[in-house]
């Protein structure tokens, strides 16, 4: 009789464990875009692990799957991966535009050295790999960051 308790209480000890969620938290992303001519832009929001490579994506703006290949970086990390991105895609965003989105990240990746890339892309224009990047540190999360192409700045605030 003590034996199947034992081995009751160590099955549902393994059943808590395993069921145990990674937390995360929901982060609104406020993006202002500077003003260009030209068409849409698509941006991929990436998370960057320690050593510079691609863990996941995070959210994708635009939502025509032939062009993806003009983000250049990411769309070999995609291939690979074959990530299903129908999920967490949204319309692409023109010169001058907003765009506020949601996205949630692993807490156990903040303050470890990822960051989020902001990669971006337009039809016929230059393409900008790291448009804007922002450390998952608690400091790089409250800051506005600046971009550098047609990303004039990257806002997150945790909801």
């Amino acid at each position: 009789m003590k034996s199947i308790f034992k081995i009751a209480l160590t099955a549902s000890l393994i059943c808590i464990v395993s069921f145990q969620s990674v937390a995360q938290s929901k982060y609104k992303c406020m993006l202002q875009m500077a003003n260009y001519m030209g068409e849409g832009a698509y941006i991929v929001v990436s998370l960057i692990n320690p050593k510079g490579e691609y863990e996941k994506t995070l959210y994708v703006m635009g939502d025509d799957k032939k062009w993806y290949k003009s983000l250049k970086e990411w769309n070999k990390f995609q291939t690979q991966k074959h990530e299903d991105v129908s999920a967490i895609s949204g319309a692409s965003v023109t010169g001058g535009d907003r765009s506020i989105t949601t996205f949630e990240i692993d807490d156990s990746k903040i303050n470890k050295g990822y960051k989020l890339r902001f990669e971006s892309a337009v039809e016929d224009q230059k393409y900008h790999i790291s448009d804007a990047e922002i450390p998952l540190t608690t400091e790089g999360l409250a800051d506005k960051t600046e971009g550098k192409g047609y990303i004039r700045y990257v806002r997150l605030n945790k909801i």
